[in-house]
């Protein structure tokens, strides 16, 4: 072999080795979103999307996906080739909630799956519409006790974490509450405002501002602490409820990942997190930023499993 074959041969070699070795780098990921386009969980995906263009200097995809309450995504998530390429961006439902209720579910998440990071959590609350005399959980509770007609709320749909938070309310409240679903958030608003659903479960975002404006009262929101937007309104913890009133989205990935690969991504959302602009979109979404290691988010979701699990058993809910 003379010099220059040498030099060609050697050349095409080393570039076969980069291309294999670091095409990583250069091909696109997929962020799969199970809901439509302006939904909270693609608006956390396209933020998300946006910070990873700079950090991983790769093309990011946001692909909707939506159908089946975000199934839909989680299954062709399963079906992906274990490389880094296609990742979930999922709401604690899609982990936590359909394995315990969903008879036909077409992945296991403890098996299939590899969990990322928890990207942000998002505080629930309980409300009541204007008409309803009680301004207090406390006045609330005796309400009901009094009217049991009325100890029925809404959510935005059947098998969501605001129905079975609603159960759980309830239950440390020592009364049933019959569960009304929506098809969203919006369409149970607007019966609120009508006067034709005493009470709801939603996120604080869907609230807030009616609340403010005295067209709905918040009587509890979830979290540790009470919200800096909403400090006359108490947590489900304040009023002595053993109830954090939280869900979360995280990123996932197929089983299989390398484990490198999984740190790297954990570190270019916990990277992102940090950063003011996504911060911004995020809490205009109602999330509250995290960014957590996949050791941490595992460790959230295994808590998750064992303090939901028993309600949505207790509960009797199965899918239609």
């Amino acid at each position: 072999m003379n010099l220059r074959t040498f030099v060609v041969v050697t050349f095409c070699a080393l570039s076969a080795f980069g291309n294999s070795a670091f095409g990583q780098e250069t091909r696109p990921i997929r962020l799969l979103v199970g809901f439509p386009s302006g939904s909270a969980a693609d608006g956390a995906a396209r933020a998300l999307a946006d910070s990873f263009k700079e950090s991983l200097r790769q093309t990011i995809i946001v692909d909707n996906r939506p159908g089946a309450g975000g199934r839909l995504a989680a299954e062709l998530l399963k079906h992906s080739p274990p490389d880094g390429s296609t990742l979930l961006v999922a709401p604690m439902g899609t982990t936590i909630f359909f394995p315990v209720f969903a008879s036909k579910l077409a992945y296991d998440p403890w098996i299939d799956f590899v969990h990322i990071s928890q990207m942000a959590t998002l505080r629930l609350a309980f409300a009541i519409e204007a008409g309803t005399p009680a301004k207090s959980m406390k006045d609330y509770v005796a309400w009901v006790k009094a009217n049991p007609a009325k100890a029925s709320f809404g959510s935005a749909g059947a098998g969501t974490p605001p129905h079975f938070l609603g159960i759980m309310i309830g239950q440390a409240a020592g009364f049933e509450l019959t569960h009304v679903p929506y098809k969203g958030g919006p369409p149970l608003v607007t019966d609120m405002l009508g006067r034709h659903m005493p009470a709801g479960v939603a996120t604080v975002t869907d609230f807030a501002e009616l609340h403010r404006a005295g067209k709905v009262r918040i009587l509890a929101i979830g979290g540790n602490l009470r919200a800096a937007g909403l400090p006359d309104v108490p947590t489900f913890k304040d009023l002595g409820y053993d109830i954090d009133g939280m869900t979360w989205i995280g990123l996932h990935a197929p089983a299989g990942v390398p484990p490198t690969l999984v740190e790297r991504l954990a570190s270019a959302v916990a990277a992102a997190m940090r950063k003011p602009e996504i911060q911004a979109r995020f809490l205009k979404l109602g999330f509250d930023p995290t960014g957590t290691s996949p050791e941490q988010f595992m460790r959230i979701m295994q808590n998750d499993r064992v303090k939901w699990e028993p309600i949505i058993r207790a509960s009797g809910f199965k899918e239609e």
